[in-house]
């Protein structure tokens, strides 16, 4: 086995954070994806709770290993911008596990309240760590013969920043939609590495984990 095949880690997660946003809805009687937000679906006190966390499962430790082992793939790579955005996008992906996982949504309490303060703090973390990554990831790739994964980055930044800037202005009604490009967006590119990765995009050293 070699470091690359850890690549379909990344798809494997993808499709967990997928599910769980399409088939959660079905035990939340109400839910309305338009203008509710995702982490609505895995909040504390929800009534779909359990099934997203399932359905999540593998989202969370999928997308950790796979970045992880880009970052190691992609260590031989000329471009320190280039390693700098992949080693930005891999703390934003441990932030986003381990800080969801300790301060999740609480539905029934005010905003205010502490454990939704800092799950509003985590969010904007991820947020700035993702657009520092996927700049870096878009200059630094340009150096590199993998001009298809700035494309990706800059395509990814755009929907990310559609999304920011979408729940602050549009209609409530649309904060869900809105949300979603934010979401899906950093979910996609960890994919997307894990493609490339798969693909041998990055410089290979002697990556062989089973001999």
């Amino acid at each position: 086995m070699k470091l690359k095949h850890l690549g379909i880690c990344g798809i494997v997660s993808l499709l967990s954070y997928t599910a769980m946003v399409v088939f959660s809805p079905l035990a939340y009687p109400g839910y309305d994806w338009l203008s509710m937000a995702v982490s609505d679906l895995g909040a504390v006190g929800a009534p779909s709770a359990a099934l997203a966390e399932r359905l999540n499962a593998l989202f969370g430790p999928c997308a950790v290993v796979s970045v992880m082992a880009v970052c190691v793939g992609a260590a031989a790579c000329r471009s320190k911008l280039l390693k700098a955005g992949i080693g930005c996008f891999a703390a934003m992906e441990w932030v986003t596990v381990v800080g969801y996982k300790m301060f999740p949504l609480v539905q029934g309490e005010a905003v205010s309240s502490f454990q939704n303060v800092m799950h509003i703090v985590v969010t904007a973390l991820v947020v700035l760590l993702s657009v520092v990554s996927l700049v870096l990831i878009a200059i630094g790739a340009g150096k590199e013969p993998i001009p298809v994964l700035a494309r990706w980055a800059i395509a990814c930044l755009a929907a990310m920043l559609l999304g920011a800037f979408g729940t602050g202005i549009m209609p409530k009604a649309l904060f869900g939609l809105f949300e979603r490009f934010s979401t899906f967006s950093a979910v996609v590119f960890n994919a997307v590495l894990g493609v490339f990765l798969l693909k041998g995009a990055f410089p290979e050293k002697d990556d062989s984990l089973v001999r």
